[in-house]
């Protein structure tokens, strides 16, 4: 019998008996060990770390396995937690220490989120998963149903969603400060990694301390070279999401819950080329762009007319608004948001930080409202706790970013990715310049089939084949 059935049987079982309670047996400030998470983690350096350190609080609730597949970033952990089991394959993690988990992290790069997170679901455990939630869109589609379907409590690990300033936006957006919303402008200084260049040809010996099959996971069959791991592999078509996808779910989260987005209809892109030669195009696609600009359109929806959003990376920004004073500065100094209304602007930092209306010498003088659902304890930082405190709640708990949410806005960053690797779509043909470029249209997407309508290359897109016997499906 697990551990949570046990003490909930022998409580029942006792009824009726005088209980001295834990707290009083074990002194001020004891917690028994009945009301604390036994908490697993996949990928524990990097992001990891912080996750691990803000999910457990140092002791308050329990970390009882840990899994990484490069013992190197491994090895703060280990020396942490001494006597916690570690292991490279998270499968037998899961298997082997099922009875000591509650609840799972997933830290790993972006092409392992999908199999791990549902993995962890399907035998009944919570699950935090780092952004973007998935790699692919069908993937998020799967985790959104496989929430639901096991019960179990979820959060994607875009914590601005749980910063104030997302509040405050989003109940001046649908209090209509600004009228009403039809454009709005997100970006990024993201790629801050490598992007726009082919995979590197040069074959490195694998470290000992790797386990480089498993990191590949499924991923395609590639040699190992020391530039992937351990932060690079962003910008990699085979293992991350790019730029868009590491901050697509932070920026583009306030005004999908503001403007109630759901899926979009349509979407289309500039990006940033990359030639071989005289009008001679590389057709591979090994890496994200080194810059983009993406225009995704929503629908008119909750008596709010239709909307475009547009992306920017790689350096690009959107038109310096007129309202804004010769040194004020256009976001932050990493990303920023500008809401269009029909009756004025709004302009937040990199995470709706600081919202102000343009010009800024209208805040004096606005009646702003409070925001219509409650703040989270310690905003951004208590994006974890929030997770754990839900997790010890159960299903139905509430989370800044259940996968009933984040799954639908993580489809719409993907949806970027996809028109960005459809415009690079070519055909080789006769004659000069010898190449046709078909995915250089607007793509057409019906969100509840998850289909490109009008060109249908674009939806090798929507899922990916994985290499090897990589479980995911619902039961």
């Amino acid at each position: 019998m697990k551990r949570r059935k046990f003490v909930s049987s022998t409580g029942k079982a006792l009824a009726g008996f005088y209980i001295v309670p834990r707290h009083v047996l074990g002194g001020k400030g004891y917690i028994p060990p009945s009301d604390k998470l036994n908490i697993a983690a996949i990928g524990v350096g990097g992001k990891g770390r912080v996750n691990i350190n803000l999910s457990y609080n140092k002791g308050s609730d329990n970390i009882t396995a840990l899994c990484d597949v490069d013992d190197r970033m491994a090895e703060w952990a280990r020396r942490e937690f001494p006597s916690v089991p570690y292991y490279r394959d998270f499968r037998e993690m899961l298997e082997k220490e099922d009875a000591n988990i509650d609840a799972v992290l997933v830290s790993s790069p972006d092409h392992m989120h999908g199999v791990q997170a549902l993995a962890a679901m399907k035998m009944g455990k919570h699950v935090y998963c780092e952004k973007p939630l998935t790699h692919d869109i069908y993937e998020a589609r799967i985790l959104t149903v496989a929430a639901e379907k096991y019960r179990v409590v979820t959060q994607m690990g875009n914590q601005g969603s749980s910063g104030d300033s997302t509040r405050y936006v989003e109940s001046w957006i649908q209090g209509g400060l600004i009228g009403d919303v039809t454009r709005v402008h997100v970006w990024t200084n993201r790629p801050v990694w490598p992007q726009g260049i082919p995979f590197p040809k040069e074959v490195h010996d694998i470290p000992k301390e790797v386990d480089w099959q498993l990191w590949l996971g499924t991923a395609p069959e590639r040699p190992f070279n020391s530039i992937y791991i351990p932060a690079n592999w962003r910008g990699w078509v085979d293992f991350g999401t790019g730029a868009l996808g590491d901050m697509g779910c932070h920026i583009m989260d306030v005004p999908f819950r503001a403007l109630k987005l759901k899926y979009p209809v349509s979407a289309y892109c500039s990006a940033s080329a990359k030639w071989s030669g005289f009008f001679d195009p590389d057709h591979t696609m090994d890496s994200y762009p080194a810059a983009t600009k993406i225009h995704i359109q929503f629908p008119a929806r909750d008596q709010m007319p239709p909307v475009e959003v547009i992306w920017y990376d790689g350096g690009i920004l959107p038109d310096r608004p007129e309202e804004l004073g010769p040194d004020e500065e256009l976001g932050t100094w990493d990303g920023g948001i500008l809401f269009e209304g029909t009756q004025g602007k709004l302009m937040a930092g990199l995470f709706g930080d600081d919202p102000t209306i343009l010009p800024t010498s209208k805040m004096k003088y606005i009646n702003l409202p409070e925001p219509s659902k409650p703040l989270v304890e310690g905003g951004p930082e208590g994006h974890q706790q929030q997770w754990v405190k839900a997790c010890k709640e159960g299903y139905g708990a509430s989370t800044s970013s259940s996968f009933a949410e984040s799954g639908p806005l993580t489809e719409t960053v993907l949806m970027g990715n996809l028109a960005v690797l459809s415009y690079n779509y070519t055909v080789k043909t006769e004659g000069w310049p010898g190449v046709e470029y078909p995915g250089r249209k607007k793509l057409l997407w019906d969100g509840e089939a998850m289909k490109i309508t009008n060109f249908e290359p674009a939806n090798n897109f929507v899922r990916r084949t994985y290499r090897g016997n990589w479980d995911f499906e619902l039961d």
